[in-house]
């Protein structure tokens, strides 16, 4: 039977990162032994132009059918006047939620080639390659009561953060089985000095942490922990949080790469579906001109192959694959250094660089 993937392009360059890693998805796919049927819907900007709503009823019931789900970026200045609940942004918020995507994955990983174009120092920031393990549907940006108001004359803002003991237990299983793939070492990043829900998370994780006998469990701060990833990124491999910390410090930890263009993501849940996207936007500056850089989309398509299908191995090989071809010397515009003069690749021409290393088996 073949295995169904869902391809949402999106806006900007999410139509040409996606098609280059669809082209990587193929041969991995063979590689693998999978049969892959791979088809295409429309999500954000684009579905709204042609249909009326940032994401139809129709491409969430493709998406549910489907083993996963590889998205390109959504939004751009065309749309910015919309009001916020009919912005393309929301087509990523609802599908997210009809799939039950609670556990974010931002992997942000330096490859030897791109260590100085971090804005660390190279010496620093060397064979960093670290996790960030989000709780993405919970927390501050869903709880309730919140909402503005106009209290004895003066305008009022508040937003809730809420966590029940299961939202903390599933993020947090998620992370530790990550520790175990990756170096047995789990974070737990907190504000326990202050929050209340901070001291449940930290409960819980405790809770957890006996079932994973195998995982050094260490608790950090969030703002200690916002500082020791530019002192001293390389102490982390695996980070778990709530959906407000994890914003930041994904962010943070991905700029620690020195580009966007190389950060995939994943979103996992319990229904079996996984939604796999690239960290960067839709760049809508550069849209059409080959000059979007597709690795990140690439290395989503691993993240896919690691995580929906279980194949490690072969997700070891796209990786393999990319980091190839920084190393011998390949490079998107956004990857060249400020005063550096190289030669630069396409979208399309830094695809086949990566398809040919692939196929020698790097």
């Amino acid at each position: 039977m073949s295995e169904k993937i869902l391809v949402l392009p999106g806006d900007g360059i999410g139509p040409e990162v996606t098609r280059e890693a669809c082209r990587v998805l193929e041969i991995a796919a063979q590689r693998a032994g999978l049969k892959l049927e791979m088809e295409e819907a429309l999500i954000g900007g684009a579905s709204i132009d042609a249909d009326g709503t940032p994401l139809a009823d129709a491409v969430v019931a493709q998406a549910r059918a489907s083993r996963a789900v590889l998205l390109g970026a959504v939004g751009g200045p065309k749309w910015d006047a919309l009001s916020v609940d009919t912005r393309p942004e929301k087509g990523l918020l609802r599908i997210r939620k009809e799939l039950g995507l609670f556990a974010n994955l931002r992997p942000a990983t330096v490859f030897p080639a791109l260590a100085g174009a971090s804005t660390l120092r190279p010496e620093v920031v060397d064979g960093i390659d670290l996790l960030v393990v989000r709780e993405l549907t919970g927390g501050i940006y869903f709880g309730e009561p919140r909402g503005r108001a106009l209290v004895e004359g003066r305008r009022e803002a508040r937003n809730t953060m809420v966590y029940d003991e299961v939202e903390i237990d599933r993020i947090t299983r998620v992370a530790f089985d990550s520790a175990r793939r990756r170096r047995h070492h789990l974070t737990h990043v907190h504000k326990a000095n202050v929050l209340e829900v901070s001291q449940l998370w930290m409960e819980v994780v405790d809770e957890v942490a006996k079932d994973y006998d195998d995982v050094e469990l260490a608790h950090q701060l969030v703002d200690s922990c916002a500082m020791l990833l530019v002192r001293d990124p390389g102490r982390f491999d695996v980070i778990v949080t709530g959906n407000l910390f994890g914003d930041i410090l994904s962010d943070e930890a991905a700029m620690i790469t020195g580009s966007l263009g190389m950060l995939p993501s994943a979103s996992l849940g319990e229904g079996g579906v996984g939604l796999y996207e690239p960290v960067h936007g839709s760049a809508p500056d550069i849209a059409g001109q080959d000059a979007a850089n597709p690795l990140a989309a690439i290395l989503s398509v691993a993240m896919m192959l690691e995580h929906t299908f279980e194949r490690e191995d072969v997700a070891a090989q796209v990786r393999g694959a990319v980091t190839a071809v920084l190393a011998e010397g390949h490079r998107t515009g956004d990857l060249v250094l400020d005063g550096e003069e190289r030669p630069t690749l396409g979208c399309v021409a830094m695809g086949d660089a990566v398809l040919r290393q692939l196929e020698k088996g790097a």
